[in-house]
């Protein structure tokens, strides 16, 4: 297949496309879907490494059930969203056990930032909600992150999270109001201007 032929497919059609030896349909089910993946799961993991990880094993997973797809059963997207939280699930409980406290608080480097300052404050910024999303539970951060920044929505966080959407919508407003007790007061710290 084309490749400029892929962006037009949905992700279903690209996994069946995939399970019939379509190399290029992986390639395009890869590129679109390995980001958001790795993004999600560093936010819950707060460590990039573990996330590469679990994002590789999550597309692994993929491959390897698609030759079993049942379509029209499930998004490819929510499938694989689901299997990273199993995922980082895991990886959280395994450091529990292991009872060790050290996290690293780096945050990434900005891509593209226009200047060193700004490259900081926002580093701080980003530090800063990820300290706060730490404190969070487990479940209303893995609900506030995919509302808030994966940009799911409550039924997709529901299937993915195998909850009714009730439940999704009480763990993020539970979580919002948490980040906000958890950031309130380090607005003039992060760089923010109160509002007159």
């Amino acid at each position: 297949m084309p490749r400029d032929m892929t962006t037009e497919i949905g992700d279903e059609a690209l996994l069946v496309l995939y399970a019939n030896g379509d190399r290029d349909a992986a390639r395009a089910l890869t590129l679109r879907l390995l980001p958001r993946v790795l993004g999600y799961a560093a936010r819950l993991l707060a460590d990039r490494t573990e996330a590469e990880d679990v994002a590789q094993e999550a597309m692994i997973r993929l491959w390897r059930i698609a030759p079993d797809w049942r379509q029209g059963e499930a998004k490819v997207t929510s499938w694989l969203y689901r299997v990273v939280t199993n995922l980082c699930t895991d990886r959280l409980r395994s450091r529990r056990r292991r009872a060790t406290d050290a996290l690293d608080a780096v945050a990434e480097p900005a891509d593209g930032a226009p200047g060193a300052v700004a490259g900081l404050i926002e580093a701080d910024r980003m530090a800063a909600l990820q300290a706060a999303l730490a404190s969070l539970p487990e479940r209303q951060r893995q609900a506030v992150v995919l509302r808030h920044i994966e940009g799911l929505t409550n039924p997709e966080i529901a299937e993915i999270m195998e909850i009714g959407v009730e439940a999704v919508e009480s763990l993020t407003a539970r979580g919002k109001r948490a980040l906000a007790a958890a950031l309130s007061g380090q607005r003039d710290a992060l760089g923010y201007e109160e509002s007159a």
